[in-house]
């Protein structure tokens, strides 16, 4: 079953106006923060929340998530998990998609924050691929390096894989300080240095990990880019970011898509514009050209007579290739002038100017419309 539509989360209509999205994404993350709700599942849907508000609030993200439809927008493989251990040869900004709800409410609910397994961090890394593959799809292994629990201890920290309750903070996660100043005693709250602020330490500290629970390893994992992304999309492939904490969900891994220029097609919106090159004569009197579609297939377009330089005529269903609709090849028209002539075209351009009546005419004859001038000029007279 697939996951549920952004707008279905936040239970707003499609048409739903900027500040109906915030108001009820306030309303849900009062409702769902996990320092509030204890009901099962209230993490993960708090979570779910967050994610639909950071693309539903970006103007950008939103009409990309509009036309591209849920599916196509946040969906990619969970492909094949391959290698070891090493980190080298991978570059990618590890920097984590924190939770929206601290923008509005200052990093936790009442000052607070919040206990118990923390999740681990998203990932984000950066993909390009040609204008070919963003038209029709493809299929791509990238390679990450990332943490996971520890295959030792399974991700506990502890050789013996129990956990005992932290003696330094009494399972709190959290140590107090008191200080004594001029206002009187303050209480500072701090985490707690011997576990971290989970809660519990290791019954024996697991050597393969150190305790941490953890290990970095490298991984190949198979992406699949559906047709009809854009520069700036990012497609999320749940589970392959950093390890959290045991006990909680892993992060996520975000690729962000980069299309890179062609050099005979540009991208319009739904639509693909190329051009061919015409000579005066084919534009005077129409004729048949051939065009190489992005696939490489080979399509006739007619010609008519009497296009003008510039103008773009249309190939319908050649364009980018969506879930709908397929958008059109736009073909620009450039009629070339000869820089260099034969002496029969000369002569054929020459008397064409004679019949046009051309000032520019070095045969010494007036032409139609100098002969028009003459005349007026003696009826004047």
């Amino acid at each position: 079953m697939g996951r549920a539509r952004y707008y279905d989360i936040l239970g707003v209509p499609d048409t739903a106006s900027e500040k109906e999205i915030k108001k009820a994404y306030r309303e849900l993350a009062r409702k769902y923060h996990p320092d509030v709700c204890r009901e099962p599942g209230a993490e993960e849907k708090f979570k779910q929340i967050n994610e639909a508000y950071s693309v539903l609030s970006d103007p950008q993200k939103r009409a990309q998530y509009d036309r591209m439809g849920h599916e196509a927008f946040s969906s990619a493989s969970k492909g094949s998990y391959t290698g070891g251990g090493g980190f080298s040869g991978f570059h990618a900004d590890f920097s984590g998609f924190g939770d929206i709800f601290d923008a509005f409410f200052g990093g936790g609910f009442g000052g607070q924050q919040s206990r118990g397994p923390r999740p681990g961090a998203d990932l984000l890394m950066k993909m390009r691929i040609s204008l070919r593959d963003a038209v029709f799809g493809t299929d791509r292994d990238v390679e990450i390096n990332h943490t996971e629990h520890c295959s030792e201890c399974d991700g506990t920290g502890s050789e013996t894989k129990r956990l005992n309750t932290c003696p330094t903070c009494g399972g709190s996660g959290q140590m107090r300080q008191m200080s004594q100043s001029l206002f009187g005693q303050f209480v500072r709250m701090s985490t707690c240095t011997q576990c971290g602020g989970r809660g519990r330490v290791a019954e024996t500290r697991c050597r393969a990990c150190g305790g941490s629970g953890h290990q970095r390893v490298r991984r190949t994992v198979s992406v699949h880019v559906p047709p009809g992304v854009d520069t700036g999309m990012r497609l999320r492939i749940e589970g392959y970011g950093e390890a959290g904490d045991y006990g909680a969900p892993a992060g996520n891994l975000y690729i962000e898509i980069e299309v890179m220029p062609d050099r005979r097609f540009i991208r319009r919106g739904d639509h693909l514009e190329t051009s061919v090159e015409i000579t005066p004569a084919q534009a005077v009197l129409g004729s048949y050209v051939d065009v190489e579609t992005i696939d490489g297939r080979h399509v006739e377009l007619a010609i008519p007579e009497g296009v003008q330089n510039n103008t773009a005529l249309k190939i319908p269903g050649e364009g980018v290739r969506w879930h709908g609709k397929p958008g059109d090849l736009l073909v620009r028209v450039k009629v070339i002038i000869p820089e260099r002539l034969t002496a029969e075209q000369r002569e054929l351009y020459q008397k064409l100017l004679e019949i046009e009546g051309n000032r520019g005419s070095r045969t010494g004859k007036k032409g139609f419309f100098q002969d028009v001038v003459d005349k007026m000029k003696e009826s004047v007279r």
